[in-house]
This record gives C-alpha cells, structure tokens and sequence, in this order.
C-alpha cells in the first residue's frame, strides 16, 4: 500500500503521493427539463430492440468507445456503470485486462495513473484525482472501477488524516467521490472481498494506531463499522483469499517489532481468527491463481506464496536481472506476476513470473517500461 509507516508520527515525505486539482463539473451545461430527463430513463436502450438484446449488442462495443457512449444518454451511461454491464461483457467474451501502474518521476515531485493493456503497451494517462497530495492511501477494485481511499494530507499547514473515497470509472474515464469512511485513517489495509470493500487499522487524525475495521456497501453507498480487530495494527495490507479477508504484516500494539499475525475475517460468521505463520516488512505483495504472493524486504530475492488452503507458504527464487539491489512492486497482467522497478535502473528488465509455466520456464522477462517508478498497481476487467 502506499505510503510510509511511522508510529506516532506525522508524514512529510513528498513521495509516493496522488495530488491533483479538483475535476470540473461538466454536467452544469447540460440542461434537461423534468419530462425529458423521465422519457430518456424510460425510453428502450435501442429502439425496435428488447433491452436484453440491446443490452449485448452494447457490450460488444470496443472498450476504447464506452466514453463516448456514456454520452448518448442517461440509460446508456447507467447500464455502462453497472455490475450488469460488466456481466454482459463478461458473457459475450469480451472483457478486457487492463493494469493501471501509478508512478512517480525521477525527482518524486509528482505522480500520475498510467494504463497498460495486456501487451503491456501503454493506452492513455488517467485524468486528474480530486483533492489533496496524500500518503499512506490505500487502492483496490471494485465492479471494474478503481477506489483511492483516506490518507495524509497537508493542506495550508495543517496536517490530517483524511476519510474520503473516490472512485474511477474504467469504462467512462472520470472519477467521482464516494461516501466518507467512519473513521479517517492512513497506513491502513484494504481489499475487496466477495463485493464488499473492507478497511482495517492504521493510523487515526493524532496519529493513534486503530483496531477499527468496517466495510463499504456498493450498492447503498454506506460504509458500516464491524468487529474490529484484537489488538491495533498498522503499515499492513490486507487481500481476499477464498471469500475471506486476510491482513498481513505490519506492526501491532501487542507484538515488538513487525508482526508475524495474520488476522482472518470471516464475512459469514462477521467474526475474526488469527495465524502465526504471516511474512513480516512486506514490500510488495499481490494475489494470483488464488494464492498470495509476497516479497520481504530482508529477502528480495524470494517470493513468498501462500496457499490458502493449508495455510503453508513456499519459496520461489527471483532470478537477477540489472542491478542486485533493485526494490520490487507486483502486478498482475495476464495471468502472470510483474516484478515492477521502484527504481529508476536503466538495465533492469521487468520480470514474469508464470505460476502455470512448465518447471524451469516460469520466468520470463518483459519489454514493459513504465514512465516513472513503480508505486503501486491494479488490474482491472472490463
């Protein structure tokens, strides 16, 4: 997750950060009466078609035209921002894997989201996110959008941890906010389960370390506290493994040093359980095939995988590519594990690692060349 982890301590550093000026609200020029607006929603998706059939033939449109058809009209921009829309693409084969890359200049002055498609060739610049440079933000997806949650910011002198949620829409290109988190935090884990976003720990507005969790309803737009956990914990992450959530790694209240914990919630029993067998200073983690992989910072030349369904890890070495000190950030692309620099060495080439290759060939190296350092990544169908 980006961001630095400091207990009791404000964050300064001007790296890994998203800042960007408001977006403007295009939506003012567009004015509509009241009897258009309901014969719009109300009107067929195409005419002299059943909305079934409508509603597939729209899903076979080129990825790269859902902006311009979100404009048509109200019904269509709704369909393209559904959970329905997603389905019918997924049905007709047509979803496409995108891995959007944030990264940061040689300076770490500023950042930006970059696209790749499944080529790794880059297709566009992301605009701008709404509101302050932050750190210690948490992303992940949900429904083919991508959410950028709470954080640190600085503004006119005064720092605060924030509770706002935005979210990006793949297919219409624009960002949008969400509701607030109940409680502001920073440094904190997040993943999305079964659905459901979940945001556990971290940091609070004075710097306090939190045990609080809760979970955010897309379909309500709500966010609602749950259990929270046993002890604080923060600098963790957090992933979806057989429709649990896990948090991992970190520090806690209750241990020295970095925690080993893994705590485990359960979304039907809406209780938690914890392991002893957890990575500790994960610098980079990502979940494929149904199995997490990590990387460690004492040991950043093994992947740890864990397997969920014994809760046994195994190690993986990494190959050397350019420098041996090169930092790693994971994407995933294909089916496969990108090993993105966070450095900005001119021989490293970014490697592949494919868990369903044949013993001896899962490595590979790519020609993915990202703009900037690494700081994080998602990848997202639609």
């Amino acid at each position: 997750m980006p961001g630095f982890v400091r207990e009791k301590k404000r964050i300064t550093e001007p790296n890994m950060c998203l800042s960007s000026p408001l977006m403007p609200d295009h939506s003012k020029g567009n004015h509509r009466s009241p009897s258009q607006a309901t014969d719009e929603i109300e009107s067929p998706l195409l005419p002299g078609l059943p909305d079934d059939v409508a509603k597939y033939c729209l899903a076979l449109v080129p990825r790269s035209s859902f902006p311009s058809m979100g404009g048509v009209c109200k019904r269509w921009r709704s369909f393209i921002q559904s959970k329905e829309f997603l389905m019918e693409r997924k049905i007709a084969g047509m979803l496409e894997e995108w891995l959007y890359v944030l990264t940061m200049d040689s300076e770490g002055k500023e950042s930006h989201w970059e696209v790749l498609d499944c080529l790794g060739q880059k297709h566009r610049l992301l605009p701008p996110m709404p509101g302050p440079e932050k750190v210690g933000f948490g992303t992940t997806v949900l429904n083919g959008k991508l959410l950028v949650l709470a954080g640190y910011s600085v503004i006119n002198g005064t720092a605060s941890a924030s509770a706002d949620v935005y979210q990006y829409d793949s297919c219409l290109n624009c960002w949008s906010k969400l509701a607030n988190l109940n409680v502001a935090r920073y440094d904190f884990a997040c993943a999305e389960v079964n659905g459901v976003v979940y945001v556990v720990g971290g940091y609070a507005v004075e710097g306090e370390s939190l045990s609080t969790a809760e979970m955010y309803d897309p379909d309500t737009d709500k966010w609602t506290l749950i259990e929270s956990l046993r002890r604080p914990r923060w600098g963790c992450f957090a992933c979806g493994l057989n429709g649990k959530l896990y948090v991992l790694g970190g520090r806690s209240s209750f241990t020295i040093g970095n925690s080993r914990f893994v705590d485990v919630y359960n979304p039907e029993k809406q209780t938690w359980c914890e392991m002893k067998n957890g990575c500790v200073m994960v610098t980079a983690h990502a979940v494929l095939e149904k199995q997490l992989f990590c990387m460690e910072w004492k040991n950043q030349r093994k992947l740890a995988i864990f397997n969920p369904d014994d809760n046994s890890w195994k190690m993986v070495s990494v190959p050397l590519t350019g420098s041996t000190s090169i930092g790693f950030r994971f994407g995933i692309l294909d089916g496969k594990l990108l090993l993105l620099s966070v450095e900005g060495d001119p021989g490293y080439h970014t490697l592949l690692y494919d868990p369903n290759a044949a013993s001896g060939s899962e490595w590979q190296t790519s020609e993915i060349k990202l703009s900037g350092l690494c700081l994080c990544s998602v990848t997202i169908k639609a």
